[in-house]
């Protein structure tokens, strides 16, 4: 009779950011924290390469590289260590698998992010004792149709943002919302954002900010030349589209700052929301205000008093 050759060890994929000193700190200290703790830590294998040659001697002897012994399927977490580019990151790999994405901020803002640096010691524990919820994030779905009918498609977490490609050069847009004409103007850019999104590229151009659990789309005007450019707020069902100028320059569209098509002259940028959300894991429920007041570090006390 054979036996159950059953993998059940659990595994968490690190991802991190090793370009400063607290950054490695963290990884490390999470790495050994799992380790120790009866949970295989899984790593890219440049990342591995790069802390083995380097501490050789603060690395556990048990990690397993992510491609070469297991899949990023067979992973419970990844825990991410790192600002909102790193978490990012995580999240397009974690996108397919549909696995769940836990953010320790190590930059500034770090909206994405579920705890600071300081608490990582308990963010560990509660990822040991699997005490943390897994929250649903609304996702775009961008499609690009390019005058010779080439098509592209793809998805952002926090916006899709439709730029001028030569600097020098005004991009002039017309806007459609649900299929009909809404606007026309010359712009910067235009944005397509989801409420994650609204406190990230779409806050800095002047949009407004939408708590995660509101269901709806926004679009907001970069730099426009025009009286009306207000941003505006869609419902989640709702179809935004921008067209540039076929007489114009080239654009170019980037999904959350990180990957980019480039749009020829008369192109058609189309955005829904996605039919797959992003799964983040949250270790510390709580009201969305309170987390706007410390990220962004908002005047509570005033005439009231302290409340």
């Amino acid at each position: 009779m054979s036996g159950d050759t059953t993998d059940v060890t659990r595994r968490i994929l690190v991802v991190c950011h090793l370009a400063r000193n607290d950054a490695i700190q963290a990884t490390l200290e999470t790495l050994n924290y799992l380790s120790t703790h009866g949970v295989r830590p899984v790593l890219e294998p440049d990342e591995h390469e790069s802390l083995r040659s380097r501490w050789p001697d603060l690395m556990p002897k048990k990690i397993d590289l992510l491609d070469v012994d297991c899949s990023i399927n067979d992973c419970e977490l990844v825990a991410v260590l790192g600002g909102d580019g790193t978490i990012l990151r995580g999240v397009e790999m974690a996108r397919e698998p549909n696995v769940p994405v836990l953010g320790v901020n190590l930059g500034h803002v770090g909206f994405l992010a579920e705890s600071e640096r300081e608490t990582l010691p308990e963010v560990m524990q509660a990822v040991i004792e699997r005490n943390y919820d897994v929250e649903e994030r609304m996702a775009l779905h961008v499609d690009v149709e390019n005058p010779d009918g080439t098509r592209v498609s793809s998805w952002a977490l926090n916006e899709a943002s439709v730029e001028k490609g030569e600097r020098q050069r005004m991009l002039e847009v017309a806007i459609d919302v649900d299929g009909e004409p809404f606007s026309s103007f010359g712009c910067d850019g235009v944005l397509f954002s989801t409420p994650t999104g609204s406190t990230a590229y779409s806050f800095s151009a002047g949009g407004p900010i939408v708590w995660p659990a509101v269901a709806a789309l926004l679009l907001v005007p970069v730099s426009a030349h025009a009286l009306f450019t207000k941003p505006i707020v869609v419902a989640p069902d709702s179809q935004l589209a921008v067209q540039t100028s076929p007489n114009g320059p080239a654009a170019i569209l980037w999904l959350d700052g990180r990957r980019s098509i480039d749009l020829h002259p008369g192109a058609r940028v189309t955005g829904t929301r996605s039919n797959k959300p992003v799964r983040l894991a949250r270790i510390h429920p709580g009201p969305f205000t309170t987390r706007l007041v410390k990220k962004f570090q908002l005047p509570i006390v005033g005439w009231r008093g302290k409340r």
